[in-house]
């Protein structure tokens, strides 16, 4: 990550500088004169205190955190629907939540997709024949009766390309 290359380089005293991908090996070879509190190891888990709750870290372009909620799916999918192939004909409330047209393989033109989006592929409650494809954040239904596009993975994809 260019970014954190940067930081190392030109300001080492960043606050979050363990926090960017691949920041605490780099750092733990190369200890500092400045040392940072040591964050709490990722099997300690405190209970919420204001009941705000952010996802993962993800560091994905202009989003920090993972989605948490279907919301937060329906922004992350806007944010690369073009790298992925869709273009989004209209985002709606009811059912399926949105329209779109997808290029299909070979560059030879669009196909239309019926697009429902979940946090989890196992929160789809609607009949199946009104959608084509579940937009979510997590794929977690293996009898699922639909294509599933999960942006965990796709974005894997997209974080190593140039922006």
């Amino acid at each position: 990550m260019r970014l954190r290359e940067w930081l190392e380089e030109n300001e080492p005293s960043f606050p979050y500088l363990d926090a960017l991908p691949a920041a605490a090996t780099a750092r733990a070879a190369q200890p500092t004169a400045e040392t940072e509190p040591e964050l709490a190891p990722a099997t300690t888990s405190w209970p919420a205190q204001q009941g705000d709750l952010y996802g993962e870290f993800i560091n994905f372009r202009s989003l920090q955190h993972a989605p948490v909620n279907e919301q937060g799916v329906v922004f992350l999918f806007g944010m690369i629907a073009h790298d992925l192939g869709f273009v989004i004909d209209r985002v709606q409330t009811g059912y399926p939540d949105c329209e779109a047209k997808r290029r299909v393989k070979g560059g030879r033109g669009y196909e239309r997709v019926r697009i429902e989006f979940e946090f989890r592929s196992s929160n789809f409650n609607h009949r199946p024949e009104g959608c084509d494809l579940i937009v979510c954040w997590e794929h977690n239904w293996s009898e699922c009766p639909l294509e599933v596009l999960e942006l965990r993975s796709a974005i894997r994809s997209l974080s190593d390309e140039p922006r």
